[in-house]
């Protein structure tokens, strides 16, 4: 059995108290497929819940475009830094689409906009503090 056959590298994001609508916005708008939700209420020790976090997501699991994406909601959780989730797209139609439902109340760090590598490409952080980054890559020619 090989390493590739017991290793699996899978993405774990923290939220400030909107996992599942994050989750929810990525399966409805990018095509993901939520696997599960558990919230607070449901763990078998509930005395340690923060005040009015019963309903909130204790763990999450979404895959999108073959990957597993992961959540929780955090009292104490931070915007992403130096890390982003890549969408990598068939189109450049695609690649605005995606970008422009993203990028709405969300903030952008690279425009959408040709580059070298990439006929579509750019850098944001949507309105649930995941950072993304949005490629359509250049065919080899």
């Amino acid at each position: 059995m090989s390493i590739n056959d017991r290793l699996k590298l899978d993405i774990y994001l923290n939220y400030k108290g909107n996992c599942a609508e994050a989750f929810r916005f990525y399966e409805r708008h990018l095509g993901g497929k939520i696997a599960s939700i558990a919230t607070f209420k449901e763990q078998p020790d509930t005395s340690n819940i923060p005040p009015n976090w019963e309903n909130k997501v204790l763990h999450a699991r979404i895959e999108i475009g073959g990957a597993v994406v992961m959540g929780a909601d955090i009292p104490s959780a931070e915007p992403m830094r130096s890390a982003y989730l890549t969408l990598r797209f068939g189109s450049a139609e695609e690649a605005e689409r995606i970008y422009a439902l993203l990028s709405d109340g969300g903030q952008v760090f690279m425009k959408m906009e040709e580059t070298f590598f990439a006929s579509r490409f750019a850098m944001l952080r949507d309105r649930f503090g995941t950072n993304w980054m949005l490629m359509h890559e250049r065919m080899e020619r």
